[in-house]
């Protein structure tokens, strides 16, 4: 077996590894998606790896780049987000063997540290190679539409100007620089890769110059929540944006409104608490204890949900 960091080349190849292994039904699998996911993204292009044999790619690892910055601090970090591995040569240990080979790459070249919310299944197998528990994501829970009224669909809407985000996320970013925790710093290239142009999920997106929305629909069968996944406010807009969210998620049909509760938006109903996926934390060239405490993490649910 030989493992090898992965060419754009080898694209069609991992392609096939990813639907053999997980079928078309968790998400989409086209190299318009991939590029979109481990290309395009404003942080850099993905660590990815691959291992063959005779020639054949038969498992995939990849690690997102991401950013995370405390104060002055920049951290070069990565989401441990696609791997699989073809049905035809599981038992060899190759999710382990490509996952420590990743963090040998990232060590010697300089990043911090791989976050990630792993499920149940597959949480244990991250233990075992070193990622820690930081706590279960805190989330904001307001109950909507209790009697379940059919409400009208949802519809796409984008307001405002790209003038108006670069003062308003100019702005957030000081604010949050000066609260002292990790936040993703976040531009204009960032909030059009993540929400305006994302293939995987249809938003809803409402900005002015005051705050940034974006949203969507998640079904959980019986029930449907409203996500906001991302919320950038400054304070002189903190009521706006609170109406704004209210009447989305109302006029979406959704039983619950979830949101990170950093957004710091108060609603007269609902509660926190420590509902989401448990967030695990693994340092490379890094020794800060600190980061396996929740509230260090400044967040909003975009920057830790699965995409």
């Amino acid at each position: 077996m030989h493992i090898r960091e992965a060419t754009h080349n080898d694209i069609p190849q991992i392609l096939k590894v990813l639907k053999a292994s997980l079928g078309e039904t968790s998400s989409k699998k086209t190299e318009a998606v991939w590029r979109y996911k481990h290309i395009d993204n404003p942080f850099g292009e993905s660590l990815v790896l691959v291992a063959e044999e005779e020639g054949e790619i038969i498992g995939v690892r990849a690690f997102m780049r991401w950013k995370w910055q405390k104060g002055d601090q920049v951290y070069s970090a990565f989401r441990a987000v696609d791997t699989a591995t073809h049905p035809a040569h599981q038992g060899k240990g190759i999710f382990k063997k490509l996952t420590l080979k990743a963090l040998e790459i990232g060590r010697e070249r300089g990043d911090h540290f791989v976050f990630n919310t792993p499920n149940e299944q597959s949480k244990p197998g991250y233990i075992k190679m070193g990622w820690e528990e930081v706590d279960k994501i805190k989330i904001h829970l307001r109950p909507l539409n209790i009697l379940r009224f059919k409400n009208k669909e949802l519809e796409y809407k984008t307001l405002g100007k790209e003038e108006a985000i670069v003062d308003l996320l100019n702005n957030h970013f000081e604010q949050l620089k000066a609260a002292d925790r990790l936040f993703t710093p976040k531009d204009v290239a960032y909030i059009k890769w993540r929400y305006l142009h994302n293939p995987l999920q249809d938003y809803v997106v409402i900005f002015d110059r005051e705050y940034f929305i974006a949203g969507y629909i998640k079904n959980r069968g019986k029930i449907n929540e409203f996500r906001i996944s991302e919320v950038i406010v400054l304070k002189a807009g903190m009521e706006s944006a609170k109406l704004v969210i209210l009447k989305l998620a109302k006029s979406s049909g959704a039983a619950v409104l979830t949101m990170s509760p950093d957004a710091e938006i108060n609603f007269k109903a609902g509660i926190t608490g420590n509902f989401g996926p448990v967030l695990t934390y693994k340092p490379i060239n890094l020794n800060q204890l600190e980061f396996l405490t929740l509230k260090t993490w400044s967040y909003s649910l975009g920057d830790l949900e699965l995409f």
